[in-house]
């Protein structure tokens, strides 16, 4: 029973780290913005960006691509200039929809392909405690005594059909 609620101890907290992410390729001939929802103060938005093609395209003179995110007040909490792709990771110091903003500065439309994630740590009060395991244990051991049940009417019907067909 105990390795049972342990298990759905960290199968929650696994789970809870992977709350959702982003991956798209957009095209930009100017700027596009994507939002993306923070539910909790210090979760940590992370991901990466990364221009397709720009080895074949880019000349010296190109200035690459911006990269702005800016909090729900609007205060730009990470910014990139003239870049052709990066990893980023940092913690939001608010909750509320955060904006995501690429910039093109050249005339050329380019494709960038992104992914961003939103992840949260739960504290020890977001916890799930052992009681609220007590109904899903009820219902397992519910299911275990069900199961048990056809496995035993499985073998019952078999040792009849043995009998059956050793009399024919």
């Amino acid at each position: 029973m105990e390795i049972r609620r342990n298990f759905f101890a960290a199968l929650a907290f696994l789970l809870s780290f992977f709350i959702h992410g982003c991956s798209l390729s957009i095209t930009l001939r100017h700027t596009e913005c994507i939002s993306e929802t923070v539910h909790f103060e210090g979760d940590t938005i992370s991901g990466y960006f990364v221009v397709i093609d720009h080895d074949i395209f880019w000349g010296s003179d190109h200035p690459g691509i911006e990269f702005t995110v800016s909090s729900p007040r609007g205060a730009i909490v990470y910014s990139r200039k003239g870049t052709s792709g990066e990893k980023f990771e940092f913690r939001a110091p608010q909750s509320g929809v955060y904006r995501l903003c690429f910039d093109n500065p050249a005339a050329t439309p380019e494709t960038v392909s992104f992914y961003i994630h939103v992840g949260h740590i739960p504290t020890e009060y977001e916890l799930a405690k052992d009681e609220h395991f007590d109904p899903v244990n009820v219902r397992i051991t519910e299911l275990r005594e069900a199961l048990l049940s056809v496995t035993t009417e499985q073998k019952y019907l078999k040792a009849r059909d043995s009998r059956h067909l050793s009399r024919v």
